[in-house]
C-alpha cells in the first residue's frame, strides 16, 4: 500500500512494508495486534533477560569456600540438584590438592557482597531516575525508534560489563559505570511497550490480556538464568555477553517489525477520538476484521495521527486519581520482588536444603521456579481483577497473602528440595501477582483514564511515574539486602515482610473506594427486587 509522503503519519516499519510487498495487501486488526503482542513480548524478555546474569554470577564473583565438587552438566540438561562445581578459570591449588575458587577482584574481598548490592543498586537507581525521563520521551517521540535505541543501547553496556572478564579488569568503577549507563538504557523499556499495548488494546479484560502478556518479566528471567548458567563454565564474562546479544538482536526485531500506533498503519487512534476501543462493538471490530486492507480504515484526520496527539506533564499526569497511590504501592511491592530477583539464587547456593549446599549453576536454575509461579501469579491477578473489576482490592489481597507465603519460604525450604520448590512458586505467585497487574492493567487504565481529554497521550508518563516510583524500591531493597545478609538471612525476610504489608496499606483507601462502589451498586438492584414490578414506571401507568 502507497502512502501520500505528506501524510503525518510516522514511518512504517521497513519489516512490514516488505511483508506487504511480498503478500501485495495489508493485515487486519487482528493480525496487528497478534503482531504487536508478540513482538513487545519477545522484546521485554530481552530486557529481563539481560538483568539476570548478575545474581548468577555473585557467587562466582563472591564465593563462599570449602563447598566443592567435580563438575556435572547443569538442569536442564542435566541434573536439577547439582554439587558446587569447579570453575575453569581463577582458581588455585589448595593443601589437598584440589581446586578452589578465589572468586573475582574487586568482589572477593570481605567487602565483596556490599559490593554486589552496590552494583545492583547503581544499575536500578540509574533506571529509576531514567524512568521519568524516558516515559515522559517516549510520549513525545517515536516509540519504535526509541524502544530500538534502548535495547541496542542495552545489549552493548551488558555485554561491555562481561568483557570486564576478558580484558581482566578488576577495578570497581569500570564495573560500576558500565550497570549505571546500562540502566539508563534499560529505564526505556517499561514505559514503551506499556505504551504500545495500550495503544493497541481497549479496557475490555485488559488485566487478563496484560497479566499473560506480562509473562515476559517471568520468561525474561528464566532465560537470561538459563543462558547466564548455561556458559559459566567457559567464563563468567560470557553470562553476560550472551544475554546482551540477545537483546541486541531483538532491538533489530523491533525496528523492523513493530507498529507502535494503529494510526502509523492506517488505523484509527483506538484509545481516543476518533474511537473507543473500550466501546466499540462486536460486530464493528468484527467487521474492521474482516475487511483486510488497513486503507479501508484508515484515519487521514491529522487531529488524530500519532503526530499530533498532545502529550502531557509529569505533574498533570501525578495528578491523575490513583497515580501516587498505585506508584507507593508499587515502590515496596518492586523491593520485594527484586530482592528475590536478585538475590535469590545467591540465597539458594549458600543455604542448605535437606543438609546439602547446591552449585552456582544449580541455584541459578532453581530459582527460575520462582518466575514460573509469578508467570501464574500474574495471570491470576489480571483475570480477578478483570472479573471483579477491582484492581486495588485484587493488589491489596495478593500483597497481604504474600506475607505468610514468604515467612513459610524462609521457615520450612530449608527441610527437603520438593518443599522449597513448592514453597518458592507459590510465593513467586503473590508476589509477582500484583507487580505484573500494577505495572501492567493498572499503569495502561490510568493513562488512559477519563480525566484526559481526546487527544492527550499519557500512557507512557504514567507508567513511568508508576514504575519509576516503584524502581526506586527496586533499588532499595536488593541494596539493604547486601547489608542485612551479613547479618543473616531471617533479617532479611523480616524487610520483605515489612515492604509487602506496607504496599498492601498504601493502596487502604482505594480498595475502601472499591468496596464501597461495589455496595452501591448492588442496593438499587436489592431495592428494584423488593419493589417489584409497582416500581415500574410503566407498569404504574398501566394500572
Amino acid at each position: 500500500m502507497s502512502r501520500d509522503i505528506s501524510d503525518p503519519v510516522r514511518d512504517i516499519p521497513p519489516g512490514i512494508l516488505l511483508i506487504r510487498s511480498i503478500r501485495g495487501r495489508d493485515w487486519n486488526i487482528k493480525t496487528y495486534r497478534y503482531m504487536v503482542l508478540i513482538i513487545t513480548f519477545i522484546a521485554y524478555t530481552g530486557y529481563h533477560a539481560s538483568r539476570k546474569p548478575s545474581s548468577i554470577v555473585k557467587s562466582v564473583l563472591d564465593p563462599e569456600p570449602n563447598k566443592n565438587s567435580n563438575l556435572i552438566i547443569p538442569w536442564p540438561v542435566g541434573d536439577l540438584f547439582i554439587g558446587k562445581e569447579v570453575m575453569v578459570t581463577n582458581t588455585s591449588i589448595d593443601a589437598g590438592g584440589s581446586r578452589k575458587n578465589k572468586g573475582w577482584a574487586p568482589f572477593n574481598g570481605k567487602d565483596g557482597t556490599s559490593k554486589l548490592g552496590e552494583i545492583d543498586v547503581a544499575f536500578l537507581a540509574c533506571y529509576s531516575m531514567g524512568m521519568y525521563v524516558a516515559g515522559h520521551l517516549g510520549d513525545r517521540l517515536d516509540l519504535r525508534l526509541f524502544l530500538t535505541t534502548g535495547m541496542i543501547g542495552s545489549g552493548i553496556f551488558v555485554a561491555l560489563f562481561g568483557m570486564g572478564y576478558f580484558w581482566n579488569i578488576h577495578v570497581f568503577w569500570f564495573y560500576l559505570v558500565m550497570q549505571m549507563v546500562a540502566g539508563l538504557f534499560q529505564a526505556t523499556g517499561w514505559p514503551s511497550v506499556v505504551a504500545v499495548i495500550g495503544n493497541w488494546f481497549g479496557k475490555r479484560k485488559r488485566g487478563l490480556i496484560m497479566g499473560i502478556w506480562n509473562a515476559h518479566t517471568s520468561v525474561g528471567n528464566i532465560c537470561g538464568s538459563l543462558l547466564a548458567a548455561s556458559v559459566l563454565d567457559y567464563g563468567w564474562g560470557w553470562s553476560f555477553i550472551l544475554p546482551g546479544a540477545f537483546i541486541f538482536l531483538g532491538g533489530i526485531m523491533v525496528y523492523m517489525f513493530l507498529a507502535a500506533y494503529p494510526e502509523d498503519v492506517g488505523f484509527a487512534d483506538l484509545n481516543g477520538s476518533p474511537v473507543e476501543a473500550a466501546t466499540l462493538p462486536d460486530d464493528v471490530e468484527t467487521q474492521i476484521s474482516k475487511d483486510g486492507m488497513a486503507g479501508d480504515e484508515q484515519n487521514t484526520d491529522p487531529r488524530f495521527t500519532s503526530v499530533n496527539r498532545r502529550s502531557v506533564g509529569l505533574l498533570e499526569a501525578c495528578l491523575i486519581p490513583g497515580v501516587i497511590p498505585f506508584a507507593l504501592c508499587l515502590f515496596f511491592a518492586k523491593l520485594v520482588a527484586y530482592t528475590f530477583l536478585y538475590w535469590l539464587p545467591f540465597y539458594l547456593s549458600h543455604t542448605a536444603i535437606d543438609g546439602k549446599y547446591m552449585s552456582v549453576k544449580s541455584a541459578g536454575n532453581l530459582s527460575t521456579l520462582f518466575d514460573v509461579g509469578g508467570i501464574v501469579g500474574g495471570i491470576l491477578a489480571g483475570y480477578i481483577s478483570d472479573r471483579l473489576k477491582a484492581r486495588a482490592i485484587t493488589a491489596a489481597s495478593f500483597m497481604y497473602a504474600a506475607i505468610p507465603a514468604m515467612l513459610l519460604y524462609r521457615s520450612y525450604g530449608y527441610m527437603s528440595k520438593s518443599i522449597n520448590v513448592v514453597l518458592m512458586m507459590i510465593a513467586g505467585l503473590f508476589v509477582n501477582g500484583p507487580y505484573a497487574l500494577i505495572t501492567t492493567a493498572v499503569s495502561a487504565d490510568l493513562g488512559t483514564h477519563s480525566s484526559l481529554r481526546g487527544d492527550s497521550r499519557a500512557l507512557a508518563t504514567v507508567t513511568a511515574i508508576i514504575d519509576g516510583t516503584g524502581s526506586i524500591g527496586a533499588a532499595l531493597g536488593p541494596l539493604l539486602t547486601g547489608f542485612l545478609s551479613t547479618k543473616g538471612w531471617d533479617a532479611v525476610f523480616v524487610m520483605l515482610t515489612v515492604g509487602a504489608f506496607t504496599a498492601g496499606l498504601l493502596i487502604s483507601q482505594l480498595v475502601v473506594t472499591e468496596v464501597k462502589e461495589k455496595f452501591c451498586k448492588q442496593m438499587p438492584s436489592r431495592q428494584n427486587d423488593l419493589a417489584g414490578p409497582a416500581s415500574h414506571p410503566l407498569l404504574s401507568e398501566r394500572r
